[in-house]
């Protein structure tokens, strides 16, 4: 098994060459077929039942008439994962009647509506293979496909950190189904990885941050600037007034009443009050806008948190999992405290979603930062332990980063990324943004093996400590993570001190730092301009 991996691996170093061989070049032909089976071991690698899985996915493409060829077999692989995920949901709503606890019924639930996650961006994925297959494909296209195929492995992981606080039966049960669904997942990420060298795309154009330079969705005119408009005098679909001069007076009112899969952008004002409720936007949701009157005027707040019996996933005053998210001027607010553990303020898994001005605002995993493509710009963000989380693909920008005081035995870390694969495209980039750190603090630690956090021309207070970052238990992660820091500055900002893991870097070279510039890391100008959020594209001069 061993020397056959190898060979995979091999063949798969010279997928430009060999993929000259299914446009009839002078190639043998033997070696376009030992090159398409490379790939199709590729996608069954370390599977339970390698030989099913490979009798799958040459089932799909003759099902599907796509012949061979290497877009087909990706093209195969993905349905098939598609397939493996349905099953393994079918799997988990089974195990539903054995739950013996309200933990373990809410885990279940998670699970069920996390592998649907994965179901939508793998679908998501395969609806984009006809583009990039196409002439016409794009960087933009590639990118796409990165982040929903990163995001689906991460849902696993969610699903399995519900059960944290029982006993652990059911997750056993749970886990045989999920580990062949990750591992088909990876494998997904690798074949695309190899074969990005050779799918065909027209590169980006050099356009500036100005989004009169960019083709916008019909909901946006050019010029116009969303976010700063007077939501007194712009045009609101729905309006939200505790005192009832709106249309609704709570926001799950209104967001139940706002249409499904809606092309163009929803927007609902929330006027200042205290809104005391859990709000959660679904996927089909999608392009909602929420406005309010200020961060500290327009308040959302919940306290739900771990110790009640609810999932870290379903602590959340607020969570969205629906495309092209807005929100401004608006505070999230979690208010359960430091001794009640797990309690989110904001939960965000939705891709290519953007926070302006917005207050974030509670103790322990205040910010889940879950899945997919987020910017956050001159944002406030409160907490005490690992208060910045998930494995979203995220730029934090001109925010203003504050620590609160934890519990006695507690160490404050600011982020907590969970990247779990080397090939996901996941991490979190904090840049130009302000940490005011009032008690000992640590940028991050690895809740996950290949963590990846930067903060990058910053400024940090004297409170960050002289070690800068902290382990998450023992050794885990320090070989794999991925942390850096480039040009941050002020009495926290020292060099001398930091740790001398191999996974982090000082950053001196800006074409480094670029890769996690809004530009680079989330693919930010072919979405950003569109939210009429404030944004530096690249390194600050």
């Amino acid at each position: 098994m061993a020397l056959a991996n190898n060979i995979v691996l091999l063949l798969l170093l010279f997928l430009p060459a060999l993929d000259a061989l299914s446009n009839h070049t002078s190639f043998p032909q033997e070696a376009a077929d030992a090159f398409e089976e490379s790939l199709v071991h590729q996608a069954c690698f370390n599977t339970t039942s390698h030989e099913a899985c490979t009798s799958r996915i040459h089932a799909e493409c003759h099902r599907a008439g796509l012949g061979t060829g290497p877009f087909s077999i990706l093209h195969g692989a993905l349905k098939g994962t598609i397939d493996e995920v349905v099953r393994a949901i079918d799997t988990t709503l089974g195990l539903a009647a054995f739950s013996e606890s309200l933990r373990e019924e809410m885990a279940i639930h998670d699970c069920v509506e996390l592998l649907g996650y994965s179901v939508d961006e793998l679908g998501w994925s395969l609806a984009e293979m006809s583009w990039i297959e196409s002439e016409t494909s794009s960087m933009n296209h590639e990118e796409n496909l990165r982040a929903w195929l990163s995001a689906a492995l991460g849902n696993q992981d969610t699903c399995l950190e519900g059960f944290e606080g029982t006993d652990g039966r059911l997750k056993h049960y749970i886990k045989g189904s999920l580990t062949e669904v990750s591992q088909l997942l990876s494998n997904l990420l690798m074949m695309h990885k190899r074969m990005r060298s050779i799918i065909p795309h027209v590169p980006i154009k050099n356009i500036s941050d100005s989004s009169q330079n960019l083709e916008l969705p019909p909901w946006i005119e050019i010029g116009e600037e969303l976010t700063r408009a007077d939501p007194k005098t712009m045009h609101v679909d729905a309006v939200v007034a505790l005192d009832g001069s709106g249309r609704f007076r709570s926001i799950n009112e209104a967001v139940n009443q706002a249409p499904s899969q809606s092309p163009k952008r929803y927007v609902i004002y929330v006027k200042k009050g205290e809104y005391k409720e859990n709000v959660e936007l679904k996927k089909k949701k999608t392009n909602i806008m929420l406005v309010g009157d200020g961060m500290g005027q327009t308040v959302i707040t919940g306290g739900r948190n771990f110790m009640q019996g609810w999932t870290t996933f379903r602590t959340a005053t607020f969570a969205v999992s629906g495309q092209g998210f807005v929100a401004r001027d608006i505070t999230f607010r979690n208010t359960a405290g430091p001794q009640n553990h797990q309690a989110v303020a904001l939960r965000v898994g939705s891709d290519r979603s953007a926070f302006f001005r917005c207050s974030i605002e509670g103790y322990q995993d205040t910010l889940y930062a879950h899945s997919l493509r987020q910017f956050y710009r001159d944002c406030n963000i409160y907490g005490t332990i690992d208060f910045i989380f998930g494995n979203g693909l995220v730029v934090l920008q001109h925010c203003n980063i504050y620590t609160r005081k934890p519990l006695p035995y507690q160490k404050i870390t600011i982020t907590a990324q969970g990247r779990k694969d080397p090939n996901q495209k996941t991490g979190f980039s904090i840049h130009n943004s302000f940490v005011h750190a009032t008690y000992p603090t640590y940028l991050g630690r690895p809740w996950k093996p290949y963590s990846r956090t930067v903060f990058m021309q910053s400024f940090l207070s004297s409170q960050v400590q002289p070690a800068g970052w902290l382990e998450w238990a023992g050794n885990f992660g320090l070989n794999t993570l991925w942390y850096g820091e480039y040009m941050n500055y002020g009495p926290g900002a020292a060099l001398s001190g930091r740790v001398r893991w191999p996974g982090y870097h000082v950053i001196r070279d800006a074409s480094l730092a670029s890769f996690f510039t809004v530009r680079r890391f989330i693919d930010g100008l072919s979405w950003v301009p569109a939210t009429g959020v404030t944004f530096t594209a690249d390194l600050i001069r």
